[in-house]
């Protein structure tokens, strides 16, 4: 590769007002200089400074003008040393610390964390509540804040537990409703993964996150909402006067192989197509098989093809395994071949156990995936592969499909995410966000407290769901019950249907009592 002409190319972008395609192309040339261990010269470190990717700047070897905006750009984002931020994570620091409430749609591989961090640091808010959408990201939040700010803060991740003066709440949605009443005052309301508050991303649980929005946000003095791949946003009261800023600003390269064209659903060239991919790299692997029949699928493939792999943190996850599972299950001896599983049938904790040894270079090599990867877990790969065009029973959506592919690539690491496409990916499309106020909301909240944001007709059925559960239950029960963040993370149509049927056929439910007992063969008759 001729340097020079690649940074005259680079530049000519850059002169023409193509500075994503002038990023694109100097992420690579900084991959090439990685691979061939060639150190930055003055002319590619101003370059790396024009488009912005400031931390990739090379402090030994730039001019004093660049390792001057590398020193400029640096920020407290807590810990021991301070952090060059990029172009675009400054823009949004600067505007969050200016006291703006901000809905941010940004890639993968931005570097959101950060931002979080850098605020807590600057601003030093008394209560900040962070809303992630799972347990996993709830405890790896917790483990990155805890190192940073244990000193200054009171982390708190579960219920029930006395406030400090100064603490950062991390929570799943449903364990937020129990602090909704406890905390007067919230500095700043960080809702991670937002997208998920509309019912068209996450049917089941997105009622329950539209009311911490709704009933925190209230109290927040700030709020910031984070999210990937997202166009537009609806006007709807729960991002009312927030500023939204879309984002489109890879910090990595994503280098697309469309083998489907070559494969045209041949399920045996799939499989070769796989197994060469896998042969020819040394990096980590993310196969995306879209649903749980394929990592079986998958699973056979590799159990068949490879090798069992030289690795004494492996070995012994594998002797857990038998021990605590079984010898002849997938997932032992996949194990035993420097291969993972992620999907949402698994133990939590195993799951948590193969993302972490996917991190680390002894310990797995390929992790082979539902959409659960891209549920709440941080992790990337030098390369990804989406093996079926999938996501359970339906089709892969564009939004999904951008979700999962830019997983390949890290800062620092893998500047260029190789991705290679096995089946015809969805058609792109334009992603907007429609926030609706859910009906599944009327036993939660009061139609007083939130009159301005309702409309006549849902403030009807906030009315009529209380009178009819007042009717079955009692005054005094359905309040306790509503005291309670009873109906938080449920349906409240759902609650009143079972509180119907076991008042219209109380024998039929008779027997309840049973459940409290210490011997499970009382269970059974309630349970089926």
């Amino acid at each position: 590769m001729d340097v020079f002409y690649e940074c005259q190319v680079i530049n000519d972008f850059i002169e023409g007002g193509s500075e994503s395609k002038a990023r694109d192309e100097l992420i690579k040339l900084l991959d090439y200089h990685k691979q061939e261990s060639i150190p930055y010269d003055p002319l590619v470190n101003n370059l790396i400074r024009q488009v912005g990717l400031y931390p990739y700047i090379d402090t030994e070897t730039s001019s004093w003008q660049d390792r001057f905006v590398y020193e400029s750009f640096k920020s407290d984002i807590g810990g021991e040393f301070k952090v060059t931020l990029h172009r675009e994570q400054s823009l949004i620091l600067k505007k969050l610390t200016e006291g703006r409430d901000l809905a941010v749609s940004a890639p993968t591989s931005f570097g959101k964390s950060f931002i979080i961090d850098a605020f807590i640091s600057i601003k030093k808010p008394k209560n900040i509540v962070i809303i992630v959408p799972t347990i996993a990201l709830t405890d790896e939040t917790r483990r990155r804040l805890q190192r940073k700010f244990s000193g200054l803060y009171k982390i708190i991740t579960t219920s029930d537990v006395n406030v400090s003066d100064n603490n950062i709440f991390i929570f799943p949605q449903e364990r937020a409703a129990h602090y909704v009443d406890k905390l007067e005052k919230i500095d700043m309301l960080v809702i991670d993964e937002f997208y998920k508050a509309s019912e068209k991303f996450d049917k089941e649980r997105s009622s329950s996150l539209i009311s911490v929005i709704l009933r925190l946000g209230r109290k927040a003095g700030q709020k910031y909402f984070l999210a990937p791949n997202i166009s537009k946003i609806n006007e709807s009261v729960f991002t009312r006067d927030m500023e939204f800023v879309h984002i489109d600003f890879n910090t990595v390269y994503l280098e697309k192989h469309d083998l489907f064209n070559e494969i045209k659903g041949d399920e045996n060239l799939k499989s070769e197509a796989l197994l060469r991919i896998l042969g020819s790299s040394s990096g980590k692997t993310l196969i995306y098989a879209g649903t749980y029949s394929n990592i079986d699928k998958v699973a056979n493939l590799l159990i068949d093809n490879h090798d069992p792999v030289e690795s004494e943190v492996l070995r012994n996850f594998e002797h857990w395994l038998v021990s605590n599972y079984d010898r002849n299950w997938h997932l032992t001896n996949l194990v035993k071949r420097g291969c993972g599983i992620h999907n949402g049938q698994l133990h939590r904790s195993l799951s948590q156990i193969q993302v972490r040894l996917f991190e680390v270079d002894e310990g797995l090599k390929n992790l082979v995936s539902t959409s659960s990867i891209i549920e709440g877990v941080n992790t990337c790969a030098e390369n990804v592969v989406v093996w079926r065009n999938r996501n359970g029973q339906s089709k892969l959506n564009d939004f999904t499909y951008k979700n999962i592919i830019g997983r390949g690539g890290r800062m620092f690491k893998h500047f260029v995410g190789k991705i290679y496409v096995l089946e015809e990916p969805p058609v792109s499309t334009e992603t907007e966000l429609d926030l609706s106020f859910p009906d599944d909301l009327v036993g939660t909240i009061d139609e007083e407290e939130f009159k301005k944001e309702l409309t006549s007709e849902q403030i009807a059925k906030i009315i009529s769901y209380k009178e009819e559960m007042s009717a079955i239950l009692g005054d005094e029960v359905f309040k306790s019950m509503k005291d309670e963040s009873v109906f938080e993370s449920s349906s409240s149509y759902l609650i009143r249907d079972i509180a119907r049927d076991i008042a219209d056929k109380s024998s039929e439910w008779n027997g309840l009592g049973y459940l409290n007992s210490n011997n499970p063969d009382d269970w059974d008759r309630l349970l089926y």
